[in-house]
C-alpha cells in the first residue's frame, strides 16, 4: 500500500480546550500537531465549529500551534457574533481559525471541501475522539482518504459508574463509528489494545490495531513557574491528574488523615472533575497536610516532580498514565496502583500497591517520607517520533 500522500489531523478537541489546562489527551493531540508540522508531505488540520468546518494548511497549523501553546488567541473580532454561546477563549479560538483557514464549509459541504483541497491518498488522523461521527467519516472517505483513529482506552465502558454523565453513551457511539469506518486503530499499549479489540469485536468489526507507546517529554523544571509563596524545599509528595473518582484521591485523603503533622505535604495538582462531591467537600473543609494546586504550568509540574519525595498514582484504571513515566524521567520515585497497564509501562521502576488497600499505601508512603530521598534510576521512555513512526508504520 502506498504511503499517505498527505496528512489531515483533526484539531477539534484541541481547539475546544482554549483557555483550559491541557489534559493528557490534549497533549497527545498537540504532539501529533508537531509531528505533522515536521512531516515533509502536505499537511492539513480540520476542526469543527458551531457553524461548520475549517481547514488549515501548514501555515495555518503553525499559527494554531503558537496560539495554543501561548493560550493567546487574539481578539475575537467581528466573527465572534457567530459563537456567542462559547466562553471568551473558545470564541477567540474559533475566530482565529476562521481567519487563518484555507477553506471553510457548512456541515453539509465537508465532503466537497475535502475533495477540493486534499491531495490524493491522504490519511485522516483522529487522536482526540472528537468528530467521530458517521457524517464526518463518510465525507473523509468520499475525499479518498484513509482513516486512522487513536483510541486511548475503553474506561467509560469498563467502569461506567465512574464516568461523567452521558459519557458512556457518547463513547459507545464513537466506538461504533470506529468499528464501521476506521482503516487503522492506534493503541498506546498492549493492555489497552486487548481491551479495544474486545470492545470492537462486540461491534462486529475489528480494524487493524497497532500499538504505539506514547512519547514522554517532560517540560524543563523551572522554579520561577511555581506559585508565589510556595517553598519547594519542604518535603512533599505529588498526586497529579483530574480530581475524579477513577483517580482515587479519597484513598490519599484517608492516608493523610492518619499521618503525623511532620509528614510530607500532599500536593494535589489537577482540576476538579466530576462525580466526586464527597472528595470536593473534604478538600473544602480542609485535610491537614493537603494542598490543592490546580492550573499549574507544565514547567511548574516538572519542578514539583523533580523535588518530590514521590509521585502518588492510586488510580483504579488507566488507559496509559503519562504522569508516572514523566516522574521517572525526572528522577522522581513512583508509588502507583497495581494495574496491568502500569506493570506493562513501568516494569520494576515503581512501587505497586493495591488501589483498594489504604494500609498498604500508608506503609509505602511512610517508607518514602523518611529522608534521604533515593531517586530511582532514570528511564528513557519513547519519544514522540517513535510513537508516530509506529502508529503510521505500514500505511
Amino acid at each position: 500500500m502506498a504511503p499517505p500522500g498527505a496528512l489531515l489531523l483533526d484539531l477539534t478537541r484541541l481547539a475546544s480546550r482554549a483557555g483550559r489546562t491541557r489534559t493528557g489527551v490534549d497533549r497527545v493531540e498537540r504532539a501529533w500537531l508537531d509531528a505533522c508540522l515536521a512531516d515533509p508531505r502536505p499537511v492539513f488540520g480540520l476542526a469543527r465549529s458551531p457553524v461548520g468546518f475549517v481547514l488549515l494548511d501548514r501555515a495555518g497549523l503553525a499559527r494554531f500551534a503558537a496560539a495554543s501553546d501561548a493560550d493567546d488567541w487574539g481578539r475575537p473580532g467581528p466573527v465572534a457574533s457567530l459563537f456567542r454561546r462559547l466562553d471568551p477563549p473558545r470564541r477567540a479560538a474559533q475566530g482565529l481559525m476562521r481567519n487563518i483557514a484555507v477553506a471553510r464549509a457548512a456541515r453539509p459541504g465537508l465532503a466537497a471541501l475535502l475533495r477540493r483541497h486534499l491531495p490524493a491518498g491522504a490519511l485522516y488522523l483522529n487522536t482526540g475522539h472528537a468528530n467521530l461521527d458517521d457524517r464526518v467519516m463518510r465525507a473523509v472517505r468520499a475525499a479518498g482518504a484513509r482513516i486512522a483513529v487513536l483510541v486511548h482506552d475503553t474506561i467509560p465502558l469498563d467502569l461506567p459508574a465512574m464516568a461523567r454523565p452521558g459519557t458512556v453513551e457518547t463513547f459507545s457511539a464513537k466506538l461504533d463509528v470506529v468499528a464501521r469506518h476506521a482503516d487503522r486503530v492506534i493503541a498506546t499499549a498492549q493492555t489497552t489494545a486487548r481491551a479495544i479489540a474486545a470492545r470492537l469485536a462486540e461491534r462486529g468489526r475489528v480494524p487493524r490495531i497497532v500499538v504505539a507507546p506514547l512519547g514522554v517529554t517532560p517540560a524543563r523544571p523551572e522554579t520561577a513557574a511555581l506559585p508565589p509563596g510556595f517553598d519547594p524545599s519542604i518535603p512533599y509528595m505529588v498526586a497529579l491528574g483530574t480530581i475524579e473518582p477513577r483517580k482515587n484521591h479519597a484513598l490519599l485523603l484517608d492516608v493523610w488523615e492518619r499521618l503525623e503533622p511532620e509528614a510530607p505535604r500532599l500536593l494535589i495538582c489537577g482540576a476538579r472533575g466530576w462525580n466526586n462531591r464527597e472528595v470536593f467537600d473534604r478538600l473544602d473543609r480542609g485535610v491537614a497536610g493537603v494542598t490543592e494546586m490546580p492550573g499549574l504550568s507544565d514547567a511548574a509540574i516538572a519542578m514539583l516532580l523533580a523535588r518530590a519525595r514521590a509521585l502518588l498514582f492510586p488510580s483504579l484504571a488507566e488507559g496509559y498514565g503519562l504522569p508516572p513515566l514523566e516522574a521517572l524521567a525526572l528522577g522522581c520515585p513512583v508509588i502507583c496502583g497495581d494495574l496491568a497497564i502500569c506493570r506493562e509501562l513501568l516494569g520494576d521502576h515503581a512501587v505497586y500497591c493495591d488501589p483498594a488497600d489504604r494500609y498498604q499505601w500508608e506503609r509505602a508512603i511512610r517508607a518514602h517520607a523518611a529522608p534521604p530521598r533515593l531517586p530511582p534510576p532514570r528511564i528513557a521512555p519513547p519519544g514522540w517520533a517513535a510513537h508516530v513512526e509506529r502508529a503510521l508504520d505500514g500505511l
